[in-house]
This record gives structure tokens, C-alpha cells and sequence, in this order.
């Protein structure tokens, strides 16, 4: 029986084209790669699963590649690249800072340093989580980060460049990875189910996309727990919020109808099935300020490209969007804002967003009479 290989390993990046959403990093060490440019030190920052340890076994790999491309890129074929695809490398050497981070480490790397490559143009050393390293070992390594010989290269990488000392910050090169878009996500996902021929529906995958919050290791994981859950080759957007414990965006549509006809019987009712169906009320309330932000910037065609959601569900968005006016928008997420911000101080947790949801659907007679009364000024004056 072959073993099963999670899909962050299965399709992580061989080069620098296929990076998802970090074209201002490849691009820049693409070009430091062919103007010659390369730093002797690189800190990679950012959130995690957004590619800062793939980009380093990339450069690392393409600088000692004996027939590297015409657009720079490594060509896989040679024998360091083919050393370095098998973990058969001498000279790429990755260093955990999270369990190696006291001095002797940090001199046990600092003397290997002074070997130079017995095959190659440069040895590279990748360190990850540096932040993790103690201010002793940071002190060790100052000066051999300083001036390294010109063989070594050193890549460290971090999800919180703060923690870093300035004196390590002023001797490297600084690249702050993004986010990646959930767009650029799901087009992945999409790639990698056609690749594994798994029918996958859009919704499903951008429900994941959303939910990784700009990680894509943490999207790949969702997507193969899912797949394994659904014990088939199709992953349907049912599956999927089964799955992730997602409140189905139908019930926000449905709240937002029984708030704008003013029917506090629909809404409690609503909520009631809600909770049955095992979601946390603050889970909903903070899901229903999310919808009532989307249908706000649905107001504005400059803005509808704000939200991150498939066709046919903007048609949905844009549709409420018309029926409920500013007025009531912005109130209602003034009222989903204080309600989220006292939930873990109430005593009755379920009462507290019962009167919520019951002030909101007062609101569209609230803001009618306001405006009767507005009228009737203007009249009079």
C-alpha cells in the first residue's frame, strides 16, 4: 500500500513561478539571482503557511543549480538539483531555532561555516523560527552573520520579526511575505483537485480559502481532511461546512429577511435552530456582523469587489443589499459590535444576543419614524 503524502509536501513549490501570491518576493530574488545581487544574509517574515521556508529551499536550490534556465528558475535536472529534491544535499543545512536555540548550537553551525562547499558555488544555511533563539545565541552569531565568508549564505526565517533583536534586523536583507489572497487559494485548490481528479464545487473551495485566513498550508489541510471525510472523489460545499463547523452563509440571508420585515418571532426561532444545530452564539453573532459588513460594501459598486465571495452568492449579497438601506446597516452592526464586545461578560449568554438580534428587528419602524418625524419638522419650519 503506497503512503499517503498530505498535499503541503505533494505539491510544495519547486520554483520560484510556482510560488501562490508572493510574486514581489520571487521576483526580487529572481533578480538578485541574475544581477548577481545576492545578500550574505535574508530574513523571511511573515504569517505562517505563507511560503517563507518554501521560498528558501527555492533559492537555495537555484543558486547552486549547474544549468539554471533563461528565466532564472532551477532546472531540476542537474546533479545538485537532484541532490537537493532527494535531502541528499552537503550544501543546504536547515536548522529548527524552536528546539535547537541555545550558544553551542549556534557555534556547532558557526563552525561549518568555515568549510567551504565541496561542490557548489555557496552553502546555504536556512534557519527557522530564529526568533526562538536566545539573546546569548543571537550574540554568538552577530559576527559570522556580519561577514560571512562569501560562500555562505544565510536565510532566517520568522513569523515574528519583533522578537528578533535590531542588531540581527540591521544585517539582513528584509522580505515581509503577504497574506495570500483567497482567490489565489482557491485557484490553487481548484489546480490541486484536478490533479488529484476530485470534482470539487467552487463554494467548497472558497469557504476553504476563507477559513485559512491567508495560510495555504492551513488550506491544504482543511482540503485533505475533507476529501478523506467525504470518502469519494466530490467535495460539495454541504461537506465542507459540515466539516469546519461553518454556520451555512443561507442562515444570515434568512436572519437579515425576518430583521428587515421586523419579525422577532423569525429571528428568535432562527437562532434557536441555530444553536441546536451546536454553534456557539458568539460564533453567530460575530458571522452575522461579517454579513452586515459585506451587504454594507455591496451599497457601492466601487466597493463590491470587497468581498471575497462566488458569483452566484454576490447576486444574493447585492440583492439584500438593496433592500436594507445605510440606516439600518450601520445600526445593526453598532448593535452586533457591542453585543460581540459583552458577550464573555453576560450572565445569560443566549438572552444577551436574543435582545440584540430583538433591537434590530425594531430598527427598520425605528428608523421609519425617524423619518416621519424628520418630515414633519421640515413642514413645520
Amino acid at each position: 500500500m503506497e503512503n499517503f503524502v498530505v498535499s503541503a509536501r505533494k505539491y510544495r513549490p519547486s520554483d520560484f513561478n510556482s510560488v501562490v501570491g508572493q510574486q514581489h518576493i520571487t521576483t526580487t530574488l529572481k533578480n538578485a539571482i541574475k544581477n548577481n545581487h545576492l545578500a550574505q544574509a535574508f530574513l523571511f517574515c511573515g504569517p505562517r503557511g505563507v511560503g517563507k521556508t518554501t521560498c528558501a529551499r527555492i533559492l537555495a536550490k537555484t543558486i547552486n543549480c549547474q544549468h539554471r534556465t533563461s528565466d532564472f528558475e532551477a532546472c531540476n535536472q542537474c546533479d545538485s538539483c537532484l541532490a537537493f529534491n532527494n535531502n541528499a544535499s552537503f550544501n543546504v543545512h536547515e536548522l529548527d531555532a524552536a528546539s535547537n536555540n541555545s550558544v553551542d548550537d549556534i557555534r556547532n553551525l558557526v563552525e561549518q561555516v568555515r568549510y567551504a562547499p565541496q561542490q557548489g558555488l555557496y552553502k546555504v544555511y536556512i534557519i527557522d523560527e530564529v526568533h526562538m533563539l536566545s539573546n546569548a545565541a543571537f550574540n554568538a552569531f552577530l559576527k559570522t552573520l556580519e561577514e560571512p565568508p562569501k560562500y555562505a549564505i544565510f536565510i532566517l526565517a520568522t513569523t515574528e520579526k519583533h522578537k528578533v533583536i535590531p542588531t540581527i534586523l540591521s544585517r539582513c536583507q528584509i522580505f515581509d511575505f503577504n497574506r495570500i489572497l483567497i482567490n489565489d487559494i482557491a485557484l490553487h485548490l481548484k489546480y490541486i483537485a484536478e490533479q488529484e481528479k476530485i470534482d470539487a464545487e467552487d463554494e467548497a473551495l472558497r469557504l476553504i480559502a476563507t477559513k485559512a485566513d491567508g495560510a495555504l498550508r492551513d488550506a491544504l489541510s482543511m482540503f485533505d481532511l475533507i476529501v478523506t471525510y467525504s470518502s469519494g472523489n466530490r467535495l460539495t460545499y454541504l461537506e465542507t461546512i459540515s466539516n469546519l463547523h461553518i454556520l451555512d452563509y443561507d442562515y444570515y440571508f434568512k436572519v437579515v429577511d425576518s430583521l428587515l420585515a421586523g419579525s422577532i418571532s423569525n429571528v428568535l426561532l432562527i437562532f434557536d435552530e441555530i444553536l441546536k444545530k451546536g454553534f456557539d452564539g458568539n460564533n453567530f453573532i460575530v458571522g452575522l456582523s461579517e454579513h452586515l459588513r459585506d451587504l454594507m460594501v455591496c451599497k457601492d459598486p466601487a466597493t463590491v469587489d470587497l468581498i471575497q465571495v462566488s458569483e452566484s452568492a454576490r447576486d444574493r449579497y447585492l440583492m439584500q443589499s438593496q433592500q436594507a438601506s445605510v440606516s439600518f446597516l450601520l445600526s445593526a452592526l453598532n448593535i452586533c459590535n457591542q453585543c460581540d464586545i459583552q458577550y464573555k461578560a453576560s450572565k445569560n449568554q443566549r438572552l444577551h444576543v436574543e435582545l440584540a438580534l430583538m433591537k434590530m428587528s425594531k430598527l427598520p419602524q425605528a428608523l421609519t419614524l425617524a423619518a416621519l418625524a424628520q418630515e414633519d419638522s421640515k413642514k413645520k419650519g
